[in-house]
């Protein structure tokens, strides 16, 4: 709630504290989501004292709101809880609007000042009690109700109960699909409740405000949001917006077709002017052609032949207008094959890569393979720097004389080998391919655990 208060979108309660009259006054230009609350934007400007509204709106349970009149000037603002005038004995009330907004909202409802009730005081403590305790009861008094009218056998629903504030009489809210007599219905509910009845029939749809619920597109109701008056839909306007006529999806939860089908009834209206009428049909070589099928969206209309309606041609609106003034001068178009130009395939770029399977592994793999590359070309490089490496020459050592040396080299000189065969080719050579692949691989020894001392 924007003022702050718990109970401020409540219509039993007011915005201030429970058990109070003078409710908050932070919440002067409160604008709630509730649908009788009012957002006064003229809550800032002070007029001169002898043009002040003396009238005051009031809104009681449900959606049911009237004007009042504040004879004895008591300071109101909206939140007050007041005890209002009404037949019989007196109500109890939310004050929802005051000031000069009061005269727009009674101007536009065509409300007449002379039948506007009078306000007698703010609600004292023994007013706030007695309406308290007699909202507790509704519900109790609705299923009692239910159960008389089905005992009597009446086809009726009983929606809503409400208590006046003084608690001396209770209205019942039903819906019926047809006349009902509530001659023996009254008295068995004078009989069982001790007070004085009233019976109001409302609609579906106005049951369904008054019940609430979520729309199909996930929000609440706007007939208990925010929406007061009911228009009429039928299914003409379904047929304008292009809908199939399904009950079942163009209906809501009242079981009338949903109010929001009108929200966009003009903006259709005003998009099919520039369409040639869906009962127009061409006169082509091939035969006649009528259309199928509206697109308002993409100004298109779909065209199929009398003798063959299963294949569907569509054209722009324009070139549709072209063809009509053609038939209109007697002459015929050509064939619906040769009028459909190729559509240029749409190129749809995929941004989240929705489609691609390997979609999160692409940055992996591409890691991967640059390092092994990375790997390969550092194993080339260092296997040419050690070709390129010049063999060092073993020094002769200082005691050793050069003829010594040169014996020792004879002596050491070892006879050739014999020349092996192919199998023992290939295995030589394959050895030397796994010395070049991995020669910077180390040979570990085996490290065997020490002996144990046995005279230790």
């Amino acid at each position: 709630m924007s003022c702050g208060c718990k109970t401020s979108g409540d219509s039993a309660h007011s915005c201030g504290p429970k058990k109070t009259a003078n409710g908050c006054e932070n919440v002067n230009t409160c604008g709630n989501s509730y649908k009788l609350s009012v957002f006064d934007w003229l809550s800032n400007i002070n007029n001169p004292a002898p043009n002040r509204c003396d009238f005051v709106e009031v809104r009681f349970k449900n959606d049911r709101k009237s004007f009042y009149k504040n004879v004895n000037n008591i300071p109101l603002h909206i939140g007050s809880v007041v005890t209002v005038e009404s037949s019989p004995g007196h109500d109890v009330g939310v004050v929802s609007l005051t000031g000069e907004l009061v005269k727009i909202q009674m101007k536009k409802k065509k409300f007449s000042e002379e039948s506007a009730l009078k306000i007698y005081r703010q609600a004292n403590q023994k007013d706030l009690e007695v309406w308290q305790e007699a909202r507790k009861k509704e519900d109790g008094v609705k299923l009692e109700a239910r159960k008389i009218a089905q005992r009597l056998g009446l086809e009726m629903k009983v929606t809503d109960v409400e208590y006046q504030g003084d608690a001396s009489k209770i209205t019942f809210y039903y819906t019926a699909d047809n006349r009902v007599d509530f001659r023996q219905l009254i008295k068995d509910y004078a009989g069982s409740f001790r007070t004085k009845i009233d019976m109001k029939q409302i609609g579906f749809r106005q049951e369904a405000a008054k019940v609430g619920g979520i729309g199909s597109c996930g929000r609440e109701l706007c007939c208990s949001t925010w929406l007061t008056d009911f228009r009429s839909v039928n299914t003409n306007v379904a047929r304008y917006q292009q809908l199939s006529i399904n009950p079942q999806k163009l209906a809501g939860q009242c079981g009338k077709l949903k109010c929001c089908l009108n929200y966009e009834l003009d903006s259709y209206l005003d998009a099919l002017s520039h369409f040639p009428s869906s009962s127009t049909t061409l006169e082509t070589e091939k035969g006649r052609a009528f259309c199928i099928k509206i697109d308002v969206f993409k100004k298109k209309m779909w065209f199929a032949y009398v003798e063959n309606s299963i294949a569907w041609y569509d054209f722009d609106i324009d070139l549709v207008k072209k063809l009509i003034s053609k038939n209109k001068r007697g002459e015929k178009t050509l064939p619906l094959e040769e009028l459909k130009q190729p559509d240029s395939p749409m190129q749809s770029i995929d941004l989240i890569q929705e489609n691609n399977v390997d979609r999160f592994e692409k940055k992996n793999r591409g890691n991967r393979n640059k390092n092994t590359q990375n790997r390969q070309n550092n194993n080339q490089q260092g296997q040419g720097q050690k070709r390129n490496r010049p063999e060092r020459q073993e020094r002769p050592e200082k005691n050793e004389s050069p003829n010594t040396h040169s014996g020792s080299q004879a002596k050491q000189q070892k006879p050739q080998p014999q020349q092996k065969g192919p199998a023992e080719k290939t295995e030589a050579n394959t050895d030397a391919d796994k010395k070049l692949q991995n020669p910077n691989k180390k040979k570990f020894k085996k490290k065997y655990p020490p002996k144990k001392d046995k005279n230790a």
